[in-house]
Order: structure tokens, then C-alpha cells, then sequence
């Protein structure tokens, strides 16, 4: 049985009720979550957030990207939220890896080079300020004044504010 068939046996067992508004895309407190794709990292549970609350974004170190941009663009533009909060983590895989190696075992791999960067770091913390600079820098959105960067550790689970 793989993964997928395992999540899709579990929907079919269990009933989707969990409590919250679906009746609109919009947030209702207008913020949007950028964390990290790790599996250590239950949004949901951290900030005892219900569906409907907030746009949680993930990808490889929670980090702001173009299309982090685009998205937080878009949430913000046509569905209300004003509000960005960044969640790094501790011992996160990103700081295992170096651009330019990552992206040398992918061409030897492929014969091809990626265009798209890595986003590789060494302090998380250096990470988060960047993070939060890219937003707050950006031309694409409109509500940048509140935008806070955070270090969860995923082992005590203690949420650090990044200044």
C-alpha cells in the first residue's frame, strides 16, 4: 500500500468535521503563514488555528520566494489578508545543503542546471530576517507594515521572534 493509499483509506475511515467557516476563500484573520514543508511543523496545532483563519503557505525552508511574492500577492490583493507571519525552524534540511552543490548534483544528474535558486543557509535566524526584508521590500504587495519572522524549535517547540 503506499502513502497516498494509506491518506486516502484514512479520509474514507474518518469524517471531515473539523470545525470552521468554509463559505469564503477569505482568511477570516487575515493573515497568511509561511512555513516550511517540514512534517515537524503542525501549523494548525502551533497556532490553534480552524479552517478558514489563515492562508498557510509551505515550501523548502519556509523561505520568500517569487512565487512565495506571488502568492502573498494574490492573498493579499484579492482576498484580504494584511498580515504576513514567517516560521523557520531549527535543524531544518536547507541548512545541510550549499546552492552550488545541491545545484551540481542536480546537473550531473539531469544534464541540466537549475535556474531557480536554493535558498541553502547557515543560521536560520539570517534566514528569517531575509524573509521578512524580501516581504517587506516587495512592490507586489500592498500591506508590509506587519510582517514578523519567528524560529520554531522542532525539538522543545519553543517559537523565538526574529528581530
Amino acid at each position: 500500500m503506499t502513502a497516498i493509499d494509506v491518506l486516502l483509506k484514512r479520509y474514507q475511515e474518518g469524517e471531515d468535521t473539523l470545525p470552521g467557516d468554509r463559505s469564503s476563500p477569505n482568511p477570516s484573520l487575515h493573515v497568511t503563514i509561511l512555513t516550511c514543508m517540514d512534517a515537524r511543523i503542525r501549523v494548525f496545532e502551533i497556532f490553534g488555528l480552524i479552517q478558514g483563519e489563515a492562508h498557510i503557505l509551505r515550501n523548502a525552508g519556509g523561505v520568500v520566494t517569487e512565487d512565495t511574492i506571488r502568492s502573498l500577492a494574490l492573498s493579499q490583493r484579492k482576498l484580504g489578508t494584511r498580515e504576513v507571519l514567517i516560521v523557520q525552524h531549527t535543524n531544518c534540511g536547507l541548512s545541510l545543503v550549499t546552492e552550488d552543490d545541491f545545484k551540481d548534483e542536480l546537473e550531473e544528474a539531469t544534464g541540466l542546471r537549475p535556474t531557480w535558486a536554493v535558498e541553502a543557509f547557515r543560521e536560520v535566524e539570517d534566514s528569517v530576517r531575509t524573509s521578512v526584508q524580501r516581504v517587506k521590500r516587495s512592490a507586489f504587495l500592498e500591506h508590509t507594515e506587519n510582517v514578523r519572522g519567528f524560529v520554531y524549535d522542532v525539538k522543545t517547540g519553543a517559537l523565538t521572534e526574529v528581530e
